[in-house]
C-alpha cells in the first residue's frame, strides 16, 4: 500500500477496490477472510473489518452467513464510476493545471521514450 496520512481501513479499502477493478477479484467471487486479509497486510483485524464493512454498507459485497463475503453483481463497474468521477472532480482538475504550468505538450505524456533529468 503507499503510504499516505489517511486512516488504516481507508488505505485498505482502496487496496481492494484496486483489485476488484484490475480483475483480481471479479463479480461473485469471495474475498479473503477478514484474518487472511489482516495477516497480509499486518493490519487489525477489526480494522480490515471496517474496511469491508465500508463495502457492505455500499452494496459492493454480498455477506453470506457462514461462508464468507463475495463481490457484488455489478460491484467492478459501480467501482469504476465512482472512482472516474473522484478523478475528473478532484483529481485531473490539479493534474490539468500543472501541465498547463510546465507548458507540456499532452502527447509527450503518452510517449514511453520520455528521458526524464538525471
Amino acid at each position: 500500500m503507499a503510504h499516505d496520512d489517511r486512516p488504516v481501513y481507508l488505505r485498505l479499502r482502496d487496496s481492494i477496490a484496486e483489485a476488484i477493478l484490475e480483475g483480481r477479484y471479479r463479480d461473485g467471487d469471495p474475498l479473503p477472510s477478514v484474518r487472511a486479509l489482516a495477516a497480509e497486510y499486518g493490519a487489525n483485524p477489526l480494522t480490515v473489518a471496517k474496511a469491508y464493512q465500508s463495502f457492505q454498507d455500499n452494496g459492493l459485497v454480498d455477506v453470506r452467513r457462514g461462508i464468507g463475503m463475495f463481490v457484488a453483481k455489478g460491484a467492478s463497474e459501480r467501482l469504476r464510476t465512482e472512482e472516474r468521477t473522484v478523478f475528473l472532480r478532484d483529481t485531473w482538475p490539479r493534474i490539468h493545471a500543472q501541465i498547463r504550468r510546465l507548458n507540456l505538450d499532452p502527447a509527450d505524456l503518452f510517449r514511453e521514450d520520455i528521458e526524464t533529468p538525471a
